[in-house]
């Protein structure tokens, strides 16, 4: 038996083709009552599920939270996981307005922690905090253009309206940027716009 790269095979079945999709993140709670309270004052979506399970799915998500008295030993508040927003000022001041608590923004830095968001607004960097009372941990994360390679190659797609609203606003920016340069209308704004999009889900090369 070879030891080697089992990756893929050149019928497409090796472990690098299986598809795998991340379903539902569980979530240790004390109090059940108190924390469906909370999560659906974040507008998250409140799932048909079995006795003892409660399920709350973000909205342009396709991971959901689950909690429930049985479905973990985890001690409630050391759950930390990562939420992704195109914008995160917008973000956060909906969740306020909501009634949520969310820390300042910062950006990240060599030093570490920077008061408010990333000077060149890259991906990644500019982030808060919002805790359930519970003082479980999420982590809101500014990403509008991904690593190359992060997301792979191929159909391209947006969770909601409101984020492809926001790509196309970036695109439409970006495109009056393009135009400038090269001093003239460009009558193809529609296929720069579909590539633009597409490289920032992918982290390939926007167009020039």
């Amino acid at each position: 038996m070879s030891t080697g790269d089992v990756r893929s095979d050149a019928s497409g079945t090796g472990i690098g083709n299986l598809d795998m999709k991340v379903e539902v993140v569980v979530v240790p709670v004390s109090d059940v009552d108190r924390a469906k309270e909370f999560y659906g004052r974040l507008g998250w979506r409140l799932d048909r599920t079995p006795p003892g399970v409660v399920q709350y799915t973000p909205h342009g998500s396709g991971c959901s939270v689950q909690f429930g008295p049985d479905l973990t030993s985890g001690a409630p508040g050391s759950a930390s996981a990562y939420l992704v927003v195109s914008d995160l000022a917008a973000a956060r001041n909906a969740l306020l307005s909501a009634g949520v608590e969310v820390g300042d923004i910062f950006h990240v830095t060599p030093d570490g922690p920077a008061d408010g968001p990333d000077p060149e607004r890259r991906s990644y960097f500019t982030r808060a905090t919002l805790r359930d009372p519970d003082g479980n941990s999420w982590l809101l994360q500014e990403i509008t253009t991904r690593l190359p390679g992060r997301v792979e190659a191929g159909p391209t797609s947006f969770a909601s309206a409101a984020d492809l609203a926001s790509g196309l606003r970036r695109a439409a920016e970006a495109h009056g940027e393009h135009e400038k340069r090269t001093g003239q209308e460009d009558p193809n704004w529609p296929d720069w716009y579909a590539a633009y999009l597409v490289s920032e889900q992918t982290g390939a090369e926007p167009p020039s």
